[in-house]
């Protein structure tokens, strides 16, 4: 599927939400596992959305855990991708629109390729490349608590895949 074949984002309500608390990193982890054992995660693009500190890349860290990927995984703020590769040959991209100025970056930068080729994409900061990405499968919402480790955590599935990702990650 290429990122022309997916349904506008304005307008377009979630097909399903849940809410989520995490209490500490080892939620967060315990989630990505869920998250990483969904056969839909393969050629899935979820969007992270939070304020600075909020857990995304953490996040992030612990789902390409899950997948098998191993080294070091960076903040990709700076270089906007980091591409991975999972031992079973899957393609990964975490994506960092933080400092997108103007969502033209997306067009000069070639990321319309990555997003029409096979593979899980992963976006920070979506809102800052707004009208050049896709919909999102899954939109993951991370709050910070006034407790340092707490999270509040809202996602929202856009399409069928994404509705796959929400139930396998919020079974029980």
């Amino acid at each position: 599927m290429s990122a022309d074949d997916h349904p506008s984002i304005v307008g377009t309500p979630p097909l399903a939400t849940a809410t989520l608390q995490w209490q500490d990193e080892d939620d967060t982890d315990r989630f990505a596992h869920r998250l990483a054992a969904a056969p839909a995660l393969r050629d899935a693009f979820i969007t992270l959305h939070g304020e600075l500190g909020a857990g995304k890349t953490t996040f992030v860290r612990h789902l390409l855990r899950a997948l098998g990927v191993t080294g070091r995984i960076k903040s990709p703020t700076y270089a906007v991708v980091e591409p991975h590769a999972a031992p079973d040959g899957l393609t990964l991209h975490h994506f960092d629109f933080y400092r997108f100025g103007d969502p033209r970056e997306w067009d000069d930068a070639g990321f319309r390729d990555i997003f029409a080729a096979p593979g899980l994409k992963l976006a920070e900061w979506p809102n800052n490349a707004a009208g050049r990405i896709p919909i999102a499968d899954l939109a993951i919402k991370i709050e910070a608590m006034s407790d340092d480790d707490l999270r509040t955590v809202t996602l929202h599935a856009h399409t069928a895949r994404g509705r796959e990702l929400l139930a396998a990650a919020t079974a029980a």
